[in-house]
């Protein structure tokens, strides 16, 4: 079982920038992906971003060239830096772990950002 708690949320101007992380904790040896998602009010939750335990990464394509997703080296750690950021990049964001096909979700970080 991996556990996953994210940080970094918070209130932003449009053209900002922040990093979300997200620590992970339990049975991370056997994590084969990890991810960010987002949910808006009233839409469906998608996916932002994904990196695998080799390191290849995928992109939404709206968020391609400005948010990027990374692991710590000792894999314990995800982040997302999210620069030039809009106010359609408003939701929730939830980091994701793939493991044996089974998911494991984070409680969600808020990100608001204002126009």
């Amino acid at each position: 079982q991996v556990l996953l708690v994210e940080s970094g949320g918070g209130l932003v101007q449009a053209g900002g920038s922040l990093r979300l992380s997200c620590a992970a904790s339990g049975s991370i040896f056997s994590i084969s992906a990890m991810g960010w998602y987002r949910q808006a009010p009233g839409k469906q939750r998608e996916l932002v971003a994904a990196i695998t335990s080799g390191g290849t990464t995928h992109y939404a394509d709206s968020v391609k060239g400005r948010f990027t997703i990374s692991l710590s080296n000792a894999k314990n750690t995800l982040y997302l830096q999210m620069n030039s950021l809009k106010p359609e990049d408003t939701a929730v964001y939830y980091c994701n772990s793939q493991q044996m096909g089974l998911d494991y979700w984070g409680q969600g970080t808020q990100v608001t950002v204002s126009s």
